[in-house]
């Protein structure tokens, strides 16, 4: 008898033994079950030690609950669509799916090697035919929702990888979570995801996260970001209505100018032709910052007058319109009313350009002077030169002045109570190959219509020719792009932006419980079979 441990001899044997008897299958019945899901990899050739550790935790935690007596769904599959593939096989000249599917043999391979306990009849590929055709299917769904939309927007660019990225994937640095480009802002049209309609659901349901650490569920909150306020309407001379939002509509009357983004699309209505110049030279100095730059306190403020006025609704003053970067097309209405004595940027910005500074509320036993003001005051107190409100105790508690001034401007029909979110919509489109193509046509006739389900998937043709340079690759199949349209028969175009790989990442765990159903995304019976 061999008294030495072969690992190389002995363990190979036994994988396979396990494997034809199916002993990390998960199984179909009565008992308790159990789900231990993994975080998939993206197949980038070959496992490291960060994936060792956390797959060997959980499948402690599968063959713990096996011989419990659970059954044990225990799946693997590979997030494999996205830039890095795409990148790699222009750097080596290979096609993205020799380089990704060779990866995934390797990494599967070291998977086994290591004895873990995947059931590997769940296996999914996220840039697998049969697994992309749902995720476009669901894209489907939101379209038909009204939750899938397209339109002009000022977007994070990567000037390495040259394309969009989303909001979530720009560090606090302002750079691209990818190649660590800093991140320029550009006008293009895009495909985004209304994740703001649940805005309010995912920030009460915090509420419902028991066991998760106070910290954990503190940055969520702070990502989705709510504030109460109002949003009011200012009348620009010219009669177009100029929506701003607000915390403290009842400082309206300290109200001496306006700044808008410079991203707002009023911009150029607004900008007189002694102000073009100056005004288009500073959105082009703003458009290469990152908004993390933008938002930075300490920093000088600049701005730029567009030689327009509106008119403040409370007491028809005359208020100049600005642009200044400090202020975010992606928060509000990219819009403010600026009071300077009571906000530190605005009180900032007037100093510098010379802009009046007007209190509306005094702190109890105090008197400030907007001329005399060191800095701003963010306070409570009781509210002056404030018309109706003069007197009212300054908040936003009940019988104050935050909600006396709601009441008014709704009455008048100024303005409305309203909330507002930092959280913005998830923009998807993503000017590569390796993705999923976004399943519509352009119809000059009928305007955006999307892929018969029975057409599905849309798949993404082999003959690409790709350089890094810019612009989606699919865009240039003159064979692929132009298709008939599915509703009215006339010449039309492919959509030839992909999507974002997170799209691909953000369902997977429900298609391990069905993976291999033809028909449908899953069996809704299968997916509460396994899932909480």
């Amino acid at each position: 008898m061999e008294s030495r441990y072969t690992p190389g001899e002995i363990e190979p044997k036994w994988q396979q033994v396990w494997a034809d008897q199916g002993s990390d299958r998960a199984e179909e019945n009565e008992k308790p079950k159990y789900y231990a899901l993994s975080m998939f990899p993206y197949p980038s050739g070959n496992l490291h030690m960060g994936h060792v550790r956390n797959y060997t935790i959980t499948d402690v935690i599968a063959r713990v609950r096996r011989m419990q007596g659970y059954r044990v769904l225990h799946p693997m599959g590979w997030d494999a669509f996205g830039l890095p593939a795409e990148n790699a096989a222009i750097d080596r000249g290979v096609h993205p799916a020799t380089w990704t599917y060779q990866n995934i043999e390797t990494m599967k391979g070291q998977l086994k090697r290591l004895g873990l306990s995947y059931d590997w009849d769940r296996e999914v590929a996220t840039c697998a035919p049969d697994y992309y055709k749902w995720t476009q299917w669901i894209f489907i769904e939101y379209l038909k929702a009204g939750l899938a939309y397209r339109k002009e927007a000022a977007v994070n660019w990567d000037p390495v990888d040259q394309t969009v990225v989303a909001n979530e994937q720009v560090d606090a640095d302002g750079r691209s979570w990818r190649s660590g480009a800093i991140v320029e802002k550009r006008m293009l049209s895009q495909w985004f995801l209304k994740i703001t309609d649940y805005a309010e659901q995912l920030l009460t349901d915090l509420q419902t996260l028991d066991g998760w650490p106070d910290r954990v569920k503190l940055m969520q909150e702070n990502w989705i970001g709510k504030s109460t306020g109002a949003e009011v309407t200012f009348k620009t001379e010219d009669g177009a209505d100029l929506t701003v939002f607000t915390t403290r509509p009842d400082t309206l009357w300290g109200a001496t100018f306006m700044v808008l983004s410079p991203e707002h699309p009023l911009v150029d209505d607004l900008t007189t032709p002694e102000q073009a110049e100056a005004i288009q030279t500073y959105r082009t100095a703003a458009a290469s910052k990152s908004d993390v730059d933008r938002m930075v306190e300490d920093r000088e403020k600049t701005g730029v007058w567009t030689g327009s006025y509106a008119l403040n609704p409370v007491n028809g003053a005359k208020v100049p319109v600005w642009i200044a970067d400090y202020v975010l097309m992606g928060y509000g209405t990219g819009a403010i009313m600026a009071v300077p004595a009571h906000d530190q940027r605005d009180f900032e910005f007037a100093r510098q350009f010379g802009l009046p500074v007007v209190v509306v509320v005094q702190p109890e036993g105090e008197t400030l002077d907007g001329d005399a003001m060191a800095k701003a005051w963010p306070g409570d107190g009781v509210m002056v030169q404030s018309g109706l409100l003069d007197g009212v105790p300054a908040g936003k508690g009940p019988g104050q002045s935050v909600e006396k001034a709601i009441a008014w401007l709704e009455s008048e029909g100024k303005g409305k109570g309203t909330a507002t979110y930092r959280l913005r919509d998830w923009l998807i489109s993503r000017q590569r190959y390796w993705g999923v193509p976004i399943p519509v046509v352009h119809c000059p006739s009928c305007g955006i219509v999307p892929v018969p389900e029975a057409d599905l998937p849309v798949v993404l043709p082999d003959n690409v020719e790709l350089s890094g340079r810019g612009g989606s690759p699919l865009a240039k199949l003159d064979d692929w792009v132009n298709v008939p349209c599915p509703t009215c028969g006339t010449p039309a175009k492919r959509e030839t932006d992909t999507m974002d790989t997170f799209i691909d990442s953000s369902w997977y765990y429900l298609r391990y419980a069905d993976a291999r159903n033809d028909n449908q995304v899953f069996e809704p019976a299968k997916a509460n079979d396994w899932l909480p």
